[in-house]
């Protein structure tokens, strides 16, 4: 994985690039990136539907272990397999962003709406191999919203604090998984994997009326 890295480095045309002038780094560059963020307002929405679902909605090593073990009373095999049907999923969500030549905010919507449906019917799914189809389409919405996110920060933030909005949304998301598992985990031993995947859907319906309610304020 690292070779094909270096080669497209190497393969990068320098001649189609473009310089731009920044600003000198900031002491408080921490600070002019939240300011910068709380006068966007679809940015923070943005940034709020990543929080949602990656608190809640993110912790598959949770909702996969517990369903096999406790619903489907499987070992480690059929986890194997059900983990490899969420990463078909993810892949085929990855190559799915790839094509999109604009990423806009209704991908996004769409992305956070099918994860928090896809979480649902797994959450309902009478058989394993019902809940490994389940699998493939939260892997791929999860792909999907996170991709779309990704893209639509970096081509929609001034290039001087494109630097410290990304900064923030890796914060996120690396942050906040870690804060939502216990809770997930939590509701699992206490209520069933079934309801912790309901958590998770719910993120995603979250996270989706959220958007609904930014584009309907900005029409206004």
């Amino acid at each position: 994985s690292y070779v094909a890295m270096i080669m497209a480095i190497v393969r990068l045309r320098q001649d189609a690039l473009f310089s731009d002038r920044r600003k000198t780094p900031a002491h408080n560059g921490l600070m002019e990136g939240l300011r910068y963020l709380w006068e966007r307002p679809d940015l923070k929405t943005t940034l709020l539907m990543m929080f949602m679902i990656s608190t809640f909605g993110l912790n598959f090593p949770i909702f996969i272990s517990t369903m096999a073990v406790r619903v489907f009373h499987s070992g480690a095999d059929r986890y194997g397999v059900l983990t490899t049907f969420m990463a078909l999923g993810s892949v085929t969500g990855a190559l799915s962003s790839a094509r999109l030549v604009e990423p806009r905010f209704q991908h996004l919507l769409a992305g956070a709406g099918l994860f928090g449906l896809a979480c649902l019917l797994a959450a309902i799914a009478p058989s394993q191999v019902y809940f490994g189809a389940a699998l493939i389409l939260a892997g791929l919405s999860a792909q999907m919203f996170n991709t779309t996110t990704n893209s639509l920060l970096q081509l929609s933030t001034a290039p001087t604090m494109r630097g410290r909005v990304l900064a923030i949304l890796l914060a996120i998301v690396f942050g906040t998984t870690p804060l939502g598992a216990p809770v997930v985990g939590w509701v699992a031993d206490a209520w069933g994997p079934r309801w912790a995947l309901g958590i998770g859907g719910l993120s995603g319906v979250m996270a989706l009326f959220i958007g609904l309610a930014y584009l309907t304020r900005s029409r206004h």
